[in-house]
This record gives C-alpha cells, structure tokens and sequence, in this order.
C-alpha cells in the first residue's frame, strides 16, 4: 500500500522523525528501518532502554492514523483498480488495518474487499505470511499472484512467497537493488486479465 497504491512519505517521515528525536536517534537509520515494515518491528529493531514495545509502537500508529497530510495516490494506481475485479485483488501492508483505511481513502482510492495487514500476520515483512495469507484469501496460491512493491522486506517477501514481484518507484524514499523488474508508476504498466 504504502510506496505502491500511496505515496505517504510525507507523514512516515514526520512521524518517525519526531519518534527517533524522542529516543535521541538519529532519524536515517529509523527511517530505512521502517520501509515496508511493520511499526512494532522497527520499534522493536531500535532497543530503546526501558520502552514498552507494544506502547511505543500505539503511539507512532495513533500519531500516522491522525496524520493525512500530503497522502497521494501513486500515478495510475485508481485507473489500474477500476479494471480489477474485487476478488482478484488485494492489499497486503505492513500497516494496521486502521491506519491502511484511513491511507486509502485519503489517497482517493477504494478499500479492497481483501486486505492483510500487521494485525492478521504473526511475522511480518520479509516473511511471507502475509503474501501466502493473501494468496489464500484469494482462492488462489502465492505463485500465481503478481505483487507490487516498494522496499527491501515487501520484496524479498513477495520473492520467498513465490510471486512474481515488481518493485515500484515513485515514492522509493531511498535507493537500493530491487532485485528484480522495476518500473516507476502504473501509469508505466500494461496489462490484460485472463
């Protein structure tokens, strides 16, 4: 969702910048971190002495759920939507369920009647769980699904689930190796249903 259907890059940086000043850390490290990964799993990465995991990561949601400012949809993700069938589409994000809603209709863009998020999986991003889970909810298996992705852990989860993955990059906050095709929106991608 986020980096893929949304550009949300604005609020993930506000929000994980003020987080990583709190805990006096410096903000880099946090946020290449947190791309495409789950909130717990970057609060839980940075040991922060003292802190309640689960509490941390409450605050930085409930801070990213009151934030919409500067959401976007990524250039042609409404159009591809309106050509899919409900049932042969997903979102699968690191996000909660709360905060991907309040995402996606900030963005314009409509809520899927299949959605995986943080709460549904017990490991997240790079684990494939999510994509298995997805593909499943879909009456169909991983290695018969095309994923979209924006970061490291999506796309090696994606990969390690058996799909076919395709990195998108217009709202890429740092640069890496995909590892495999690239293309910058959906503006850029063609295709026919079978």
């Amino acid at each position: 969702m986020d980096g893929t259907l949304l550009d949300s890059r604005a609020v993930v940086e506000r929000v994980w910048r003020e987080w990583a000043a709190s805990h006096g850390r410096d903000f880099a490290p946090v946020m290449a971190e947190s791309h495409g990964r789950r909130t717990i799993d970057t609060v839980r990465a940075f040991d922060i002495p003292g802190a309640d995991v689960e509490v941390e990561s409450r605050k930085v949601e409930i801070r990213e759920i009151a934030d919409t400012d500067g959401i976007v949809a990524i250039a042609g993700a409404a159009e591809l939507i309106a050509r899919l069938p409900s049932h042969r589409w997903a979102v699968v994000t690191s996000a909660g369920r709360e905060l991907a809603v309040r995402r996606l209709t900030a963005a314009g863009l409509p809520i899927p009647a299949i959605m995986v998020t943080a709460e549904d999986v017990s490991q997240g991003k790079p684990e494939p769980e999510c994509y298995e889970k997805a593909a499943r909810l879909l009456g169909t298996t991983a290695d018969q699904c095309l994923v979209f992705e924006d970061a490291p852990a999506g796309i090696a989860a994606g990969r390690r689930a058996g799909s076919t993955v395709v990195a998108i990059t217009a709202a890429r906050p740092h640069p890496f190796v995909a590892e495999c095709p690239e293309v910058l929106d959906y503006e850029h991608v063609r295709f026919e249903l079978a």
